[in-house]
């Protein structure tokens, strides 16, 4: 098979559905499955393949991919309907989704972005964990507000049984971060900076292996903070920051609102912003595009805040 043909997976828990060229077929989900659609891929060459991300479903299919060797990208399902219906294709089923998904493979050709290796993996699920952790508390605590004082106690109790956990889950973060020189590594570069805490290092070290890598303008718009023109004709529209990673720029959010108070650097160009007439709400995000730049400079050169230039 000719190596410019394209490829694409529609992932589901029991089958996986994949247009590879002309062909189309279908595998069911197990390791050993896996095992040999990663052969017959490995087989067939294909110079991209597309999945689309499917709430972790699709992981143990990509790290195969990727450790063998063959160009694969995880895209946002909604980037792929939208391309689905431009091309006049309002019908769904996995077959049409995987034909749909090797067509924007070929089309489109996504930038391929560093796969995660099984540590990287690890740390993700353990930091995903934790924040369905920090949300059942958050739960808890609503209902105990509202609650009857029959139920009252059993609430007190999960609570407490679930602040537990959540220090067992930041332990556990903490462990696998410091049982990898590289992450360590990064880890203390990002935490030096005032405001940086810890769950915004493993946020980082999980969820954004780009950091570092790119350059600064190319970050701002991974994360999802870059302003986007919105213009048309002689409109000038107002400038507005969507899409990127809502995980790590929920945990950028919170550092910035940190530093804000006890970093110099970032508090003196707040209050230079917010001088200027600019809205909290926009100096805020200034202030975050800030803060990334100056974190992904300092993993790019491997300097820590006090040493760092940028």
């Amino acid at each position: 098979m000719s190596p410019s043909q394209f490829a694409g997976i529609d992932v589901s828990k029991a089958r996986l559905d994949v247009a590879l060229g002309d062909q189309f077929f279908s595998v069911e989900h197990t390791e050993e499955k896996l095992t040999e659609l990663v052969e017959k891929m490995k087989a067939a060459s294909p110079q991209l393949i597309v999945l689309e991300a499917t709430g972790g479903l699709e992981g143990p299919l990509v790290a195969y991919l990727a450790e063998a060797g063959l160009p694969v990208v995880v895209i946002n399902p909604r980037q792929v309907r939208d391309f689905a219906k431009a091309t006049g294709q309002l019908a769904k089923t996995d077959k049409i989704d995987a034909k749909t998904l090797s067509r924007f493979a070929e089309a489109i050709k996504p930038q391929q972005r560093p796969v995660k290796d099984a540590e990287r993996r690890q740390i993700s699920d353990q930091v995903t964990r934790r924040r369905q952790i920090v949300g059942m508390i958050s739960q808890e605590k609503n209902r105990l507000s509202r609650a009857s004082a029959q139920v009252r106690k059993d609430i007190e109790h999960h609570i407490a049984y679930l602040k537990e956990r959540l220090e067992i889950s930041n332990k556990d973060i903490d462990e696998l971060i410091k049982s990898s020189s590289l992450y360590q590594e990064t880890a203390e570069l990002l935490s030096s900076v005032p405001g940086v805490g810890p769950v915004t290092t493993a946020s980082f070290i999980a969820f954004c292996p780009e950091l570092g890598n790119l350059n600064r303008q190319q970050i701002a718009k991974l994360v999802g903070i870059a302003p986007l023109n919105r213009d048309s004709g002689p409109r000038t529209g107002a400038r507005h920051v969507w899409g990127g990673r809502k995980t790590v720029r929920n945990q950028l959010y919170m550092a910035t609102v940190s530093a804000i108070r006890c970093n110099y650097r970032i508090r003196e160009f707040y209050l230079r912003l917010i001088a200027a007439g600019k809205k909290p709400k926009v100096a805020i995000t200034a202030c975050m595009r800030k803060l990334l730049t100056i974190l992904n400079a300092m993993v790019r050169q491997r300097k820590t805040w006090q040493l760092s230039a940028v």
